[in-house]
């Protein structure tokens, strides 16, 4: 770092702000930034931190792709199978071990799909007596 202090033209409408600024002490300074990051909601650190901050502090985004996963089979295990393949575009085979798969651990049946789409997908497992999660 070099002792040197680089020249800036302030612009005529903030000469005065940065004269002003220029007469505080460096404890008065650090008041300022704290009072202008608290009233205007922003920070005077490095951006990484301001990322981190602003995503912990800002309302969760709307999601917009959701993953399907079936959790129970139900009592009509062929309805369920046949769901399967009209949604994956599987084999017979591909189906039926997926939803044998079921009694093990749940298993993913479309991932990244819209919420519309979603709640299609539930409904259609509902109607074979099955159970999925929307997450």
């Amino acid at each position: 770092m070099t002792d040197e202090i680089e020249k800036v033209d302030v612009p005529a409408k903030f000469k005065s702000l940065v004269g002003e600024i220029e007469k505080m002490s460096v404890l008065d300074l650090s008041e300022l930034v704290k009072i202008l990051e608290k009233k205007f909601g922003v920070s005077a650190q490095a951006p990484v931190a301001v990322a981190v901050q602003s995503a912990a502090g800002a309302p969760a985004e709307e999601k917009t792709a959701f993953n399907v996963e079936l959790k129970e089979v139900g009592a009509q295990k062929i309805e369920v199978i046949k769901v399967v393949r009209d949604l994956t575009a599987k084999g017979l085979k591909e189906s039926k071990d997926l939803v044998d798969a079921v009694a093990t651990a749940p298993q993913l049946i479309k991932e990244g799909v819209k919420k519309e789409e979603a709640d299609e997908i539930s409904k259609k497992f509902q109607a074979a007596g099955a159970k999925v999660e929307i997450k």
